[in-house]
């Protein structure tokens, strides 16, 4: 199994929409990037941590799990890094692949070290936007096909039924 740990304000920091959120209300802003994430997840399949630190929500650690994505928030002291290290080195075997999303370069170096791979916070909105297009176009095509008839009526007949069925005389 894929699992992926989001360095959550690290991936807020790097995305244009993300950033732009965070400057009017920090909340939304990390409400965006699960649901984003959710939607990710949805479409791979993969496990989705978010780690958000301590720096901007104050408090115990806390785990919660929202659309299927877990979601940490660490210890007052800890840094996402040291527990996104920890996670990694929790969840590295030979049954899981880990990836770290993050762009900070000196976590990209340890979490190597520990036998994960990374995503860059780039590569994960590309991947995040080809699944979004991949989920479009699944749908157009899933509305353009029409359900095949199984008895072959007249045109006029299909008509009046399709006028029936919309509430239409």
């Amino acid at each position: 199994m894929n699992v992926i740990v989001v360095d959550g304000y690290n991936i807020i920091g790097a995305w244009d929409e993300l950033q732009r959120l965070k400057d009017v209300d920090m909340a939304q802003a990390r409400d965006r990037l699960i649901e984003q994430m959710a939607e990710y997840k949805s479409h791979t399949g993969d496990r989705v941590i978010v780690v958000f630190d301590a720096y901007f929500v104050k408090g115990i650690t806390n785990k919660l799990k929202e659309y299927q994505v877990e979601i940490i928030y660490t210890k007052e002291k800890e840094t996402a890094d040291e527990c996104i290290e920890k996670l990694v080195k929790k969840l590295k075997n030979v049954e899981n692949q880990v990836y770290v999303a993050t762009s900070d370069y000196a976590e990209q170096r340890t979490i190597f070290g520990r036998g994960a791979l990374r995503k860059s916070a780039r590569e994960l909105y590309i991947e995040l936007k080809n699944s979004e297009a991949e989920i479009e176009e699944r749908i157009d095509q899933y509305t353009k096909v029409k359900p095949q008839i199984k008895i072959p009526l007249q045109k006029s007949v299909l008509e009046t039924f399709e006028k029936w069925r919309r509430g239409k005389k």
